[in-house]
């Protein structure tokens, strides 16, 4: 893959304008931008939480196969037709490009820098040493994100310069790896001093709060291992809950989108900025959520005379005013992003401690909070404990073993963090989710378990895609599981 730079400058975000008045506007347009390496890691962390965060149908695919919502009209994703659209392609160049990319130019210039005049060269030392730390933290997850898309990736050769057309390395083979950077990223974070002072829009800098972020990204690696690698997923999962994880809504990795164009939430740019009727609740979530009669589904959705109705998954649900819409919050220009929060920790170690990890509580206890952390986002605190005490609901007593009830009760919480519903859902295989009866033959049937590789690399990088599609089984669709599903 070519190392491309996508210098985004978020004008109005960091309130830095452009003057192209001057004699030699556009001379030498080869040169670089002497851009900061603060402003390089605002556009890595907001293009992150842009796509992990769009239900843009070009770019990703999530709610969709989750079946969290369904569609109106143009009902593409929802049959996991996602071919006309380039979509692999366009989620594979906004993880790469516009967030590694701009990652390794903020490190490369960081590395550059030098001693500010008068400034104290060992607590300037430090403070480099956690800006370098924050920058591997978030190339972490971002790699983790792409290797639970589609599996083998290009990894290793990936960032150099120097290779054009990088190998594909093995998913199972990356997320050690990724696991060892993460280690050695969180030894480097001194909380002695400061690191970043502008620029570090979800903790502001804060090197306690990046290593709650480190160790929570660190869980969420060791239990996707499970499966596949219990011993190394055992001792990261109690490593990183000894260390400290996010437990607490107060903790959560929030990206606080300003609310002003471009920088409102993506959501509001795609339910009220568009000006478009394309997304309704699915009846899949919908007429589960009645049936525990939920009571997020206020906050999720709006009511059709007083009752919730959820449009048919993979239909074209043209009357669009006889389904249930999506909720008001999600309409907020302002409303934030979330890249990890305590729900989601909290069902890790819920899934931790019924695999028989040592993580200080019990599945139940976990389960419990997870649920009441999620209630208490969406500003519903005082109806978690009788919701959790309807026997459908209680750990006790709702049906299913402890995969069925986590993975369930996941589900239901992920609601606005779709990949990370469609990762529990592929790993616990709960709930049972079935494709659509029109679903586009290239899914096989399937409720997709991996993104396709993009067109670009299979006609750009045609030896190395060629040789990654041989070593996942010889057939890039979307019924070949990443590594770790293998259930």
């Amino acid at each position: 893959m070519k190392k491309i730079i996508l210098l985004l400058v978020l004008l109005s975000f960091l309130g830095i304008g452009c003057n192209n008045n001057t004699d030699d506007f556009n001379n030498n347009a080869d040169a670089p931008y002497d851009v900061p390496a603060e402003t390089l890691l605002t556009n890595a962390e907001k293009k992150l939480m842009d796509q992990m965060t769009t239900p843009e149908v070009n770019f990703s695919p999530f709610r969709f196969f989750t079946q969290y919502w369904a569609q109106t009209t143009y009902n593409d994703e929802s049959r996991y037709r996602l071919v006309s659209r380039a979509v692999p392609d366009n989620h594979w160049n906004s993880l790469y490009r516009d967030v590694l990319g701009n990652l390794n130019s903020a490190k490369e210039i960081i590395t550059l820098e030098t001693l500010p005049t008068g400034a104290s060269n060992a607590v300037w030392q430090v403070q480099q040493q956690n800006k370098l730390a924050i920058i591997e933290i978030l190339n972490v997850y971002t790699f983790q994100v792409i290797v639970d898309t589609f599996g083998d990736v290009p990894y290793s050769e990936s960032l150099n310069i120097n290779i054009k057309l990088p190998k594909y390395d093995d998913d199972a083979s990356i997320y050690p790896d990724l696991i060892t950077r993460l280690n050695a990223a969180l030894a480097l974070l001194d909380d002695s001093t400061t690191s970043f002072s502008t620029g570090e829009y979800l903790f502001g800098g804060d090197i306690q709060k990046w290593k709650l972020f480190g160790n929570s990204l660190k869980l969420k690696l060791g239990i996707n291992l499970a499966d596949v690698n219990p011993t190394l997923s055992k001792s990261t999962v109690e490593s990183a809950f000894n260390s400290g994880v996010i437990l607490t809504n107060l903790e959560n990795a929030s990206f606080n989108y300003p609310g002003s164009a471009p920088n409102y939430n993506p959501i509001y740019e795609q339910l009220v900025a568009s000006n478009r009727n394309d997304f309704v609740a699915s009846k899949t979530l919908v007429d589960v959520m009645n049936g525990l009669n939920d009571p997020r589904r206020a906050v999720y959705f709006s009511s059709v005379g007083g009752i919730y109705v959820g449009g048919i998954y993979g239909a074209a649900n043209n009357n669009f005013s006889s389904f249930s819409q999506i909720g008001s919050v999600f309409r907020q220009p302002n409303f934030n992003g979330q890249l990890i929060e305590a729900t989601e920790m909290n069902f890790y170690l819920a899934e931790a401690a019924a695999r028989g990890y040592t993580v200080g509580n019990s599945e139940e206890y976990y389960y419990n909070q997870a649920i009441t952390a999620s209630f208490e986002f969406w500003g519903l605190a005082t109806q978690a404990s009788s919701y959790l005490s309807n026997p459908s609901v209680a750990y006790s007593t709702a049906a299913g073993d402890w995969k069925e009830k986590i993975g369930t009760q996941a589900w239901l919480a992920f609601y606005n963090r779709p990949f990370e519903g469609w990762t529990s859902y592929r790993r616990l295989d709960f709930p049972v989710l079935v494709a659509p009866s029109n679903a586009s033959p290239t899914a096989d049937g399937e409720v997709p378990k991996r993104l396709f590789y993009s067109i670009n690399e299979r006609t750009v990088n045609t030896t190395n895609y060629q040789n990654a599609v041989e070593a996942i089984g010889g057939l890039d669709r979307m019924r070949v599981k990443v590594f770790w599903d293998i259930n």
